[in-house]
């Protein structure tokens, strides 16, 4: 991920929300991935840096098992890569509708990235990196639109409580042209809706949840997951 700064990323422009998210889906629908940690290990690595690590308590919650994701204070990265469905990575191709739905509490309300779209490609292989990308700065919740050339849009910006639990729900129609788009629900109201756009870069897309590019270096950092899945639509995933 480019290193931007925390006055930087927020003062990049924004671009206007649309009112619908149009999804081509199949008559039955049906969870595709269920990544809840419960079940094991389901995706295909975890990527930390030297002192950081995954862990999954039961805080005897009604919850079970969930991810913990922890960064460590002068650490950048902790996050998942790729998932696996039948024993083997789930491929993500243009063309579909993807909704991943998720709970997620973090330690503080001021650090980095908790999710990306991110491409398959390095260097020259993709020119968006991550189209859906989002980050908890300043306790809000931000999400940003990175157009093919990796040009940031600011599409969102609402509080963020730490220490709480949030229930998301991020719906993505992968299209290589502008005829893509996104949505974000957060605890059940619609925050996020953008269309034309490309959300799928040069050599695909695939989900990444964790804590990456932290703006708090002096600081440990959390981020809890729970009741991970994917589906085709939203009902799926709610």
């Amino acid at each position: 991920m480019r290193r931007r700064t925390l006055r930087s990323l927020l003062a990049l422009p924004a671009i206007a929300a649309a009112t619908a998210l149009a999804m081509a889906t199949p008559a039955e629908a049906a969870v595709v991935w269920n990544g809840d940690a419960d079940n094991g290990m389901t995706f295909r690595e975890f990527l930390c840096d030297s002192g950081n690590y995954v862990y999954t308590p039961d805080w005897g919650d009604g919850r079970g098992k969930h991810w913990g994701f922890v960064a460590k204070a002068g650490t950048t990265r902790c996050e998942s890569y790729g998932v696996m469905v039948g024993g083997s990575e789930y491929n993500f191709t243009s063309g579909k509708a993807y909704w991943f739905g998720w709970e997620q509490m973090t330690l503080t309300d001021n650090w980095g990235v908790f999710f990306q779209w991110k491409s398959n490609g390095t260097g020259e292989q993709h020119d968006q990196n991550y189209p859906v990308i989002m980050m908890i700065l300043e306790g809000r919740l931000n999400v940003w639109y990175v157009a093919p050339g990796e040009v940031w849009n600011h599409v969102t910006s609402v509080p963020w409580t730490a220490k709480t639990w949030h229930k998301l729900e991020l719906g993505i129609n992968a299209q290589s042209n502008t005829t893509g788009s996104f949505q974000l629900w957060l605890d059940g109201d619609l925050v996020t809706d953008v269309k034309n756009a490309r959300t799928w870069d040069l050599v695909g897309n695939k989900p990444r949840w964790g804590v990456y590019d932290t703006n708090v270096l002096a600081e440990d950092q959390v981020n809890w997951v729970n009741g991970l899945t994917m589906g085709t639509t939203r009902g799926d995933v709610d």
